[in-house]
């Protein structure tokens, strides 16, 4: 186990270099380049635009400046955003606890929902339930994000009142602004879009759980458990939900980095603080700065999931050996 892991770390090295010398030269390739911000601001003359393009390096050649770019962020210098002037390493530091905050609230009651509906599922197979249960996942997979979020929108905040003639429910943002700390204020903002992330999850977990339990429940040593007249349940639980859920660990590893880089469509119909809309914010305004810090991160949490997700298989199922 200690020699794959090591082998993986450093197989990690050059994908990541190939990933991040890719996003660079896409990044640069992108008409307007990072000068685009300034080209319509009537008090930059062309001087102006020249001098910037020296002070920034962005006369060299191309691998000159993804390697003063590379040896930058080495030493823990992402950039300077072009909008704000900060550090762009401060402004993914500001954003990401509130992602963190709305996503994994999101996963955790995703995965703590999918995982009863997708075991009863499988075990009451072409039931009622099972019907309902696989109609929702379906509708949770091909609904697309942006609607469900407005269709929400509209019924809580536009439509349905509280009691006090406010919205019943906040149409946007994380707190309301100007108003003192609250916790009902704080969940009542956050039930909408932790509504549309767990939805969206909720779908794919559903699937996985029920597919791989229905793999497990026709094997050998179900039936010899059920043979030797243990009760369904302790069959369930200590026989066919260790192996079951190895799918659904895959979509899991695949699905955490995403809960770092934030949820794009979400957080922008909802104005949530995030990751997620400040990429969207930064593509809109050319920061490339921030862009590029936050598709390193991202790469590197799926490439580091990626190991750890194969180091969990192992340990649910004895059967894989790394070494």
């Amino acid at each position: 186990m200690t020699q794959y892991i090591l082998r993986r770390i450093i197989q990690a090295i050059p994908l990541l270099l190939v990933i991040s010398f890719s996003v660079f030269l896409l990044m640069n390739l992108i008409p307007g380049g990072p000068l685009a911000a300034y080209e319509n601001n009537p008090n930059i003359t062309p001087e102006d635009l020249a001098r910037l393009k020296t002070e920034l390096g962005l006369d060299a050649p191309i691998h000159v400046r993804y390697w003063n770019w590379l040896t930058a962020v080495v030493r823990g210098d992402w950039g300077i955003s072009q909008i704000t002037r900060r550090p762009a390493l401060t402004e993914i530091a500001e954003k990401l606890p509130n992602t963190l905050y709305l996503s994994l609230i999101a996963f955790f009651f995703a995965l703590i929902i999918s995982l009863p509906i997708g075991i009863i599922s499988a075990t009451r197979q072409y039931s009622w339930f099972d019907h309902f249960a696989t109609t929702v996942a379906f509708i949770g997979q091909s609904m697309p994000v942006f609607w469900f979020g407005l269709v929400l929108i509209i019924i809580f905040n536009a439509t349905l009142k509280h009691p006090n003639g406010g919205p019943f429910l906040p149409g946007g943002g994380m707190f309301t602004i100007g108003a003192d700390f609250s916790l009902d204020d704080r969940l009542s903002h956050l039930i909408l879009p932790a509504s549309v992330l767990t939805f969206f999850s909720l779908g794919t977990h559903i699937r996985y759980m029920r597919a791989g339990m229905l793999d497990v429940l026709h094997q050998d040593y179900i039936r010899t458990a059920y043979a030797k007249g243990q009760h369904e349940r302790a069959v369930l639980l200590n026989h066919a939900l260790k192996n079951s859920v190895l799918p659904l660990v895959t979509i899991i590893g695949l699905e955490i980095p995403g809960l770092f880089a934030g949820a794009v469509i979400t957080e922008t119909i909802f104005s949530w603080p995030g990751m997620g809309r400040l990429f969207f914010n930064s593509i809109e305004r050319g920061d490339y700065a921030v862009m590029m810090g936050i598709l390193m991160m991202s790469a590197t949490l799926i490439v580091a999931f990626g190991l750890i997700t194969d180091i969990v298989y192992a340990f649910l199922d004895p059967r894989i050996r790394f070494d």
